[in-house]
């Protein structure tokens, strides 16, 4: 009866040492943290880039632009400007006439060369990852050919003036109906007198525009008005420029 008894209470004692073991060698698990979704970036409510026209030649247009924010909000310089020969390519993206690449600078200027007199140009933007700019979009004319030209002599001179002959002749392929000659003095002149032509002044800068009756010229042909001047040095040249 005793062997029973120690028999049984060896039995119970091991099966309480195994299942205690089991219990420390097999740890709770650690808890697996949950992540956060990324916060989504708020950008401004405004345009990321600026641009505008602000110098154009016969075959040149010059843009200004001004990146205002990078990414994720902006774009990274170099920018690609596109010209388009309509609105609607420059909508579509489609059929660019001619480009060119800005410098790295957030602000600075890129002019766009080899284009056709007196054409109207639609621009548009894109980043240098290629992303294109959905708002900024505008028209670019390039200057008209001159219809005239202007040259001056000067007929006389002394020391507190001159006088000078501006010969206008019509540089174009259709008749000149009306022209205009401008310039700026370099230095204290003033017109005290102009025959066979109209003199409006604004400070430094002078356009003489045609009389009533030598306005209209046929392709080549020329005519002529003068011009009495006062001043304390007399200039050598005056560079002159002429247009309708």
């Amino acid at each position: 009866m005793l062997r029973i008894f120690l028999a049984v209470t060896t039995m119970a004692l091991a099966g309480w040492a195994g299942t205690t073991g089991s219990a420390e060698a097999a740890p709770a698990p650690t808890p697996v943290p949950t992540l956060s979704p990324s916060p989504t970036p708020t950008c401004p409510p405004a345009l990321p880039i600026g641009v505008s026209v602000t110098a154009v030649t016969t075959t040149s247009v010059t843009l200004s632009y001004s990146i205002l924010f990078r990414p994720p909000c902006g774009y990274n310089p170099p920018m690609t400007v596109s010209l388009f020969a309509s609105r609607e390519d420059a909508q579509q993206w489609q059929a660019p006439v001619a480009q060119a690449v800005t410098g790295p600078e957030t602000n600075g200027t890129v002019t766009i060369g080899q284009l056709t007199p007196d054409t109207e140009y639609w621009y548009r933007v894109s980043d240098a990852d290629g992303r294109r700019d959905p708002y900024m979009i505008g028209p670019a004319r390039t200057a008209a050919l001159a219809a005239c030209r202007a040259t001056a002599t000067i007929d006389s001179r002394w020391g507190t003036g001159f006088v000078a002959t501006v010969t206008v002749r019509s540089t174009g392929t259709q008749a000149l109906d009306g022209w205009s000659v401008s310039w700026r003095w370099a230095g204290d002149e003033r017109i005290q007198t102009v025959w066979r032509g109209v003199a409006e002044t604004a400070g430094a800068d002078v356009t003489v525009r045609n009389a009533s009756y030598n306005g209209t010229l046929a392709p080549g042909g020329a005519t002529t008005f003068g011009l009495l001047v006062t001043t304390s040095a007399v200039p050598d040249a005056l560079l002159l420029a002429c247009g309708r």
